[in-house]
């Protein structure tokens, strides 16, 4: 599994590195402007019917099923399930798509983005139409990636969002001069293609074969609804928080929905790239465990992979937060994107950064009660969390304007996380392990801080020194990104060092039998 680990985070890193690539570009193209908002508003629609149908959802209820037929090496029923499973959720795509496309325009004026301008609106609908074309195609391949990781192969899954991101990039690059953010949107749709093929080789050569058929009597099939269903209401919230960000964004002027799209990308790089590869691995290998009655290895397993995730993402939250507008500067300050579009994403970034440790050990704790068959707690939890998340956006919008709306969902993914863990722990007979948890997660916290605050002493020299100082031929930042990472990185493995931290030794153990 760590193995496997190390491979899905390599191809998480390309894909993350691809994407920031992707936003590289369409920032310089783009920058924080009105176009780009249309964009980002646009895009909530197709994925939210994505994650509805096909996504996180189906994704979560159809694996623990399928591994649990896989496990008992019944490969014929597995693959019928599979194909009733893909029948029934391409054509409720399609149909939803189908509706989205006609009803557009009122979606647009009077629930997605009222705050836009007539033209901007005009824009978003045209935008919209083009990209649900995409979200029919991605349905089918999120459902061959979760087949797949369940069959123990991640190399294909892994590579497939690195194709879409490189998908959108090329269209940012050689379509958007010519098309504007009409050459996105069909990147996209292309991006969605891609994804979908570069994995179908691997899963014919793993003994699929399409079956026409569709049933609802099926007791698999019945199963996944029944476990998608709950997931389907959570996600509904949680799509409904990022809709009623986009309005109240929409009416923010031009540029805050643009700029909290950057801010909120940036931040799930390291939890997507760690925490995210991480629970990738660990999800399968969670449920057949389960599957097989193995309490206690299902224990290890869960914490060591919890300890991990917060070893792994805490120094880079320090790291994001101490250096984040050298950073921003350094990756994005190009072209459209300008000094005031840099501060307007460092402002949104410093708030999201709050929370972003405990999304990351988000993706473990859900994935453990989506292990035990268990959706509807992870479902009722996120769904006050995000009803807090709601009610907190509005209450903040007003005094810290989009970085409210970050702050808002930091603090409701907090709550959230330390809710989750608290009742998974109480479903485990064995617990969690809070006596070796806690210790070892308070060392990694106590390591980072001292990271953090060598970091800034380090960035407020370069400040007096480099730039107050004029010295010329020096960058500020690029010596406080380029000496400033490696000195953290340094001072946080060295106090862990100092700490005898069991996460230290156990890093350095995987890495020398890898």
């Amino acid at each position: 599994m760590a193995g496997a680990a190390l491979l899905v985070m390599l191809f998480f890193v390309l894909s993350r590195l691809s994407g920031l690539a992707r936003e590289v570009v369409i920032g310089a193209r783009f920058g924080t402007t009105a176009d780009y908002d249309a964009y980002l508003a646009a895009f909530r629609i197709p994925d939210l019917l994505f994650q509805i149908a096909a996504g996180g959802a189906l994704g979560s209820a159809f694996i623990p099923v399928f591994a649990s037929t896989w496990q008992n090496n019944d490969r014929q029923t597995a693959w019928r399930l599979f194909s009733q499973v893909l029948n029934l959720v391409t054509l409720v795509l399609v149909a939803l798509s189908l509706a989205a496309a006609f009803g557009a325009e009122p979606l647009v004026r009077t629930l997605l983005a009222p705050g836009f301008t007539p033209p901007q609106q005009q824009m978003t609908v045209s935008l919209l139409r083009l990209m649900l074309a995409g979200t029919v195609i991605f349905g089918a391949s999120g459902l061959v990636m979760g087949a797949l990781n369940t069959t123990q192969h991640f190399l294909a899954p892994a590579a497939a969002p690195v194709l879409y991101n490189l998908a959108i990039l090329a269209a940012a690059f050689w379509l958007a001069p010519r098309y504007g953010v009409y050459g996105l949107g069909v990147g996209v749709v292309a991006g969605s293609v891609t994804h979908l093929l570069v994995q179908l080789p691997v899963l014919l050569h793993k003994g699929f074969r399409p079956q026409w058929t569709l049933s609802l009597r099926e007791a698999g099939v019945r199963r996944v609804a029944l476990l998608m269903g709950p997931r389907v209401l959570g996600l509904i919230f949680v799509q409904l928080h990022f809709w009623i960000n986009t309005v109240l964004a929409s009416g923010l002027g031009h540029g805050a929905l643009s700029a909290l799209n950057y801010a909120w990308l940036l931040m799930l790089l390291p939890q997507g790239i760690l925490a995210q590869g991480i629970a990738t691995v660990v999800f399968p290998t969670l449920a057949a465990q389960m599957a097989a009655g193995e309490g206690k290895a299902f224990q290890i397993t869960f914490e060591r992979a919890l300890r991990v995730v917060v070893f792994l993402v805490a120094p880079s939250a320090m790291l994001l937060l101490v250096l984040r507008r050298p950073t921003i500067s350094l990756l994005l300050e190009r072209g459209a994107f300008d000094t005031q579009s840099m501060l307007l994403v460092a402002y949104g970034l410093q708030f999201y950064i709050v929370g972003l440790l405990f999304h990351a050990i988000l993706e473990i704790v859900v994935r453990g009660f989506y292990a035990l068959q268990d959706t509807w707690t992870p479902v009722r939890v996120g769904v006050l969390a995000m009803s807090g998340n709601i009610g907190l956006s509005f209450l903040l919008v007003g005094s810290l304007s989009f970085g409210g709306l970050a702050l808002a969902n930091s603090l409701a993914t907090l709550v959230e996380t330390v809710a989750l863990c608290w009742l998974l722990g109480r479903r485990l007979p064995t617990g969690l392990g809070w006596h070796d948890l806690l210790p070892a997660l308070a060392k990694t916290l106590v390591a980072a801080a001292g990271m953090g605050l060598a970091t800034w002493g380090w960035g407020n020299w370069v400040y007096h020194t480099v730039y107050l100082g004029d010295l010329v031929g020096w960058n500020d930042d690029w010596l406080t990104v380029l000496v400033g990472i490696p000195l953290a990185l340094s001072v946080y493995l060295g106090l862990h060092r100092l700490l005898q931290s069991e996460e230290l030794t156990l890093a350095l153990g995987l890495r020398r039998q890898r």
